[in-house]
């Protein structure tokens, strides 16, 4: 009796296939058999690529004349502490009774390496039908339906060929330029460090982000804090408010040297000076706006957002979150964390309702039943085909991370941090159902001018400006910020300058950068009065101090972001639309990155903060690299190759056109070295 075997990427994933096939036959050793199924696991990585040694002994030895090392046969080799369980798959795999063999691991470019890698050790018969299972979340729906509509392997070689060659292109730079340097600069190094001896470690994407950290770090050392002086104005009849002054073409100090920018002066004594002037003047409301604004709800998580969510929100690295959602996923509670994308797909949203009635009947949790209690109340709709959340042409392999309404059974046994993030996921995907908040805005525009003239003249005259917005339906915020206030909010508008701020790091990374400066009254209500045309008394008129501030340091959470978002560090627009979507590494990669960096001893994490600087041999390597091979600092590259491999997965170039490529890079790079030495 012939039969289907299928190979998950590890035990516990094959537990959810035996029960959503109902096998309840015993597991054996290494797999689990029925009379028509059997289903057995890798343990992630079975195979690996061989190191250089492995094709010759002689290169087991760091020596110049053996680089660039590029081979044209490549090898591999099984992992020896998990040689059992290749055997066990490869023996299944050769069964006379196999008809179908199921390639069932992990819906991405790795998860499909770590199976093709076992296939093309094991070779099975030609004879055998080779299917792809590819899954979004683990419930048994899922999981059936993807066995039913499994396609061809054939049809995901391209997403294989991108896979191959992103391991391939990572051996070779690695091993290459890592021991390229070591050989030419390691002595170097380990003066400079200290130690007896030492090596420098070089990766495609690992090098780029510690370019990155120390660029940065070196822009907040090197950044000279300036301070300069803007003016406030305090305007009214009964009732005042403050606005802030900044220069137009009609004042007096326009163009002058002695503005620090268009808001301030770079001296106090001017900026004295400059109200002294002011006395005895009259000032009219000469532009008046009265708004409405809408905020929509956020798009949803994907996984650099979701990492980086919860760095801000509990102080947890990316690897972390990682892990944490990955078992949410394995519990069948989320959807494949693994994901670049923020929306859903339009079959998914057809079907949304499905999610949502799991959550309203299984979730039992106050807060969030009391969410779908008011959707249900208030009957919003449930429809997001027409909405920004829905964008099949924004979708790759997955769509973004939402709660599958399943999975409950496991939730009370989470540890709380995991119940936490949960519900983090969950308030984000409640949300997007939610209406806009609103907010009622009006914006002031004062010029002061001298009481004897009738007209304001377009000489000799000063402007003011403020606004104040206030919000008048939360919406969606009652989900994710139902703690915070929402003020009646007087700020003064007033363009460009940065205040300074006493935050820490930690808080200003919480609490964002951008500050409004409310005046005493705090209360939109005396804007709200305001005529166009209106003439009012300017009762006083003060200075207030501000400073420049220096770019703030990446945390664990945003430095995955601006991995994601490399394309926008590019300052070429040509080359940065070119390149539109390809970050740096891959969302299943990021968090591996950072982890290996601090484990190098490359940079350091504050346990508490997440915050992220670099260490003295992390600079020390930034130099060398930054002296012998810039590009690989540049996010320009890392995110072109990252591109190529994205263009092979799409079937636009092909695998031999990206290695030609590839090869080029590394010899021409290591002439160019070896002429300097």
């Amino acid at each position: 009796m012939s039969k289907k075997l299928i190979i998950t990427e590890k035990p516990s994933v094959a537990m959810e296939f035996a029960k959503a096939l109902k096998i309840s036959a015993n597991r054996k050793n290494g797999y689990i058999e029925s009379d028509d199924w059997i289903i057995t696991w890798c343990v992630g990585h079975l195979v690996t690529m061989s190191y250089p040694e492995k094709y010759d002994e002689k290169l087991k030895l760091w020596r110049l004349d053996t680089l660039p090392f590029i081979p044209h046969e490549w090898k591999y080799e099984i992992i020896p502490n998990v040689q059992n369980q290749f055997n066990i798959i490869n023996e299944l795999m050769h069964r006379e009774d196999i008809e179908t063999i199921y390639n069932a691991g992990d819906s991405g470019r790795e998860g499909e390496y770590i199976q093709r890698l076992v296939f093309m050790m094991v070779k099975p018969d030609p004879k055998i039908k080779m299917k792809r299972v590819w899954i979004d979340s683990q419930t048994e729906e899922e999981i059936l339906r993807g066995i039913r509509e499994a396609k061809d392997l054939s049809e995901y070689n391209s997403l294989s060929d991108s896979a191959y060659l992103r391991a391939k292109e990572d051996y070779l730079i690695g091993i290459n330029f890592s021991r390229l340097l070591s050989i030419i600069y390691g002595r170097k190094l380990a003066e400079r460090i200290q130690e007896k001896r030492a090596s420098i470690s070089v990766g495609r994407v690992m090098t780029c982000v510690l370019g990155m950290v120390v660029s940065r770090e070196r822009e907040i050392r090197n950044f000279v804090k300036t301070k300069y002086y803007k003016i406030i104005g305090e305007f009214g009849n009964e009732e005042t408010f403050d606005a802030e002054w900044k220069v137009t073409e009609k004042s007096n100090e326009y163009g002058t040297p002695r503005l620090y920018n268009e808001t301030g002066f770079k001296k106090e004594k001017d900026a004295r000076e400059f109200i002294s002037k002011l006395q005895g003047k009259k000032a009219k409301i000469v532009e008046l706006k009265k708004s409405k604004n809408k905020e929509n709800p956020p798009l949803l998580f994907n996984l650099a957002e979701i990492q980086n969510e919860c760095t801000k929100r509990f102080k947890i690295k990316p690897d972390e979150t990682l892990e944490i959602i990955q078992n949410l996923y394995e519990k069948k509670l989320v959807t494949y964390p693994r994901t670049d994308a923020r929306v859903l797909s339009s079959a998914v949203a057809k079907e949304i309702k499905k999610n949502l009635n799991g959550i309203a009947k299984g979730f039992k949790n106050e807060e969030i039943q009391k969410i779908i209690n008011k959707m249900v109340d208030e009957k919003y709709s449930t429809n997001l085909l027409k909405t920004k959340y829905v964008n099949d042409s924004k979708i790759t392999d997955h769509y973004a991370i939402i709660p599958t309404g399943q999975g409950f059974e496991n939730y009370d046994k989470l540890p709380e941090l995991q119940k936490e993030i949960y519900k983090v996921i969950v308030k984000r995907f409640l949300a997007i159902f939610y209406p806009p908040a609103e907010y009622n805005r009006v914006q002031v525009t004062i010029e002061v001018y001298k009481p004897e003239d009738e007209e304001i003249e377009d000489k000799n005259v000063e402007t003011f400006y403020t606004s104040g917005k206030v919000c008048v339906k939360q919406g969606f915020l009652e989900i994710l910020r139902p703690n915070e206030q929402i003020p009646n909010k007087l700020s003064t508008d007033s363009g460009k300058g940065v205040d300074n701020s006493k935050d820490s790091e930690e808080q200003k990374l919480d609490n964002g950068h951008k500050k409004e400066t409310e005046s005493k009254n705090n209360n939109l209500e005396i804007l709200k009065k305001l005529k166009k045309g209106q003439v009012l008394d300017l009762k006083d008129a003060h200075i207030k101090e501000a400073e420049t501030n220096p770019p703030t340091r990446y945390n664990s959470g945003s430095i995955i972001l601006a991995m994601e978002n490399a394309g926008k560090l590019i300052e070429e627009e040509e080359l940065r639309e070119q390149i539109k979507g390809a970050g740096i590494g891959t969302s299943a990669t990021r968090a591996e990155i950072i982890k290996k960096l601090e484990k190098i001893k490359y940079i350091g994490i504050n346990n508490k903060t997440q915050i992220i600087t670099p260490t003295n041999k992390g600079e020390i390597i930034y130099d060398i690299v930054n002296g012998s091979m810039p590009d690989m600092l540049n996010p320009k590259l890392t995110a072109s190759w990252e591109k190529g491999l994205d263009l092979v997965a799409k079937k636009e170039i092909e695998p031999d056109e990206f290695m030609f490529k590839l090869e080029k890079y590394i010899n021409s790079k290591f002439d160019r070295l070896i002429m300097k030495m």
